[in-house]
């Protein structure tokens, strides 16, 4: 008995040694690197690769079977995109999956297009598309309402819609064996919102922040990042961006309730000490203001 209580707790002990092992440590402290203004790629391992374009990223996973790109762009960064696939590989792109509708992250897909590629997206895409076409944005060849799962040479990408947020069709890429998931737009770690946060809900934005939180998954990629930010983030990049949208609607409201109702004296008045870190803070944070200004004073 105690012979077979040993041979027990050795092969537990191998297996969390091999567990253990077999676990990857993607760099999350490593900058994705190359010129401010030119492109990058970053392998983070597994296959996965992050390609950047000044500020923009998208990833890409290299399978025995082919490979399965995302977010094309605009035509002359996925010109460069196809360029670098082939430098890692001579299998052919097989699908390419839009995050969302807006142009300046889905342009440049007929650079990618080719036999047997597949575009892949939201069906208020192909609805958004098709009301509103450009040259240079192949129509998705499959769509979908909530979710769907791509699988390629033993690769899952698993996309999902959390609703209106930034726009009505944009989703979250989930790589599920390796607990990564790509989130375009609604997460940008340590920069405050866009401008005017242009085709955004703030209240929706939160509410999908929450119901991406409750997922499971450890590491993200992001659809934005200078050249001196990481490739992949850890998750809690997710609940950050969320707390920044809530304390900025919190602090708008409560001066609002107090009897400041001029966006002009809200945008000198509103401050958040703890975000002067982030990036464009001194530059964004006003229009930032007088965006939540107009969510609670027009409803918008």
């Amino acid at each position: 008995m105690k012979r077979l209580l040993q041979i027990l707790t050795l092969l537990c002990s191998l297996g969390l040694t091999q567990t253990a092992l077999a676990a990857t440590d993607y760099p999350v402290d490593a900058p994705v690197g190359g010129e401010s203004f030119g492109h990058s790629v970053t392998s983070i391992g597994d296959g996965i690769y992050v390609f950047r374009w000044w500020v923009y990223r998208n990833f890409f996973i290299v399978t025995d079977d082919g490979v399965i790109a995302t977010d094309p762009m605009n035509p002359k960064a996925a010109k460069l995109l196809k360029a670098e696939i082939t430098k890692i590989t001579d299998k052919p792109i097989r699908y390419v999956i839009y995050s969302h509708n807006h142009h300046d992250h889905i342009g440049g897909g007929v650079m990618l297009d080719g036999e047997g590629v597949e575009f892949i997206g939201h069906e208020n895409v192909a609805k958004e598309l098709g009301d509103h076409p450009n040259p240079t944005i192949p129509l998705p060849d499959i769509t979908f309402a909530d979710t769907y799962t791509v699988e390629l040479g033993g690769r899952t990408v698993e996309l999902e819609y959390f609703g209106p947020n930034h726009g009505e069709s944009l989703v979250v890429m989930r790589l599920p064996e390796e607990q990564i998931i790509f989130v375009v737009d609604i997460v940008t770690p340590r920069r405050v919102a866009f401008r005017m946060m242009p085709d955004f809900w703030p209240d929706e934005w939160v509410r999908s922040l929450k119901e991406i939180e409750a997922t499971d998954y450890d590491y993200v990629i992001t659809g934005h990042g200078p050249e001196f930010e990481p490739a992949i983030e850890l998750a809690a990049v997710v609940t950050e961006q969320r707390e920044y949208i809530e304390d900025l609607m919190a602090a708008v409201k409560s001066a609002m309730d107090a009897g400041t109702h001029s966006p002009d004296e809200l945008q000198q008045t509103v401050k958040l000490p703890k975000y002067e870190h982030w990036r464009a803070y001194d530059a964004w944070l006003p229009m930032n203001i007088e965006r939540i200004w107009a969510y609670y004073h027009m409803g918008w």
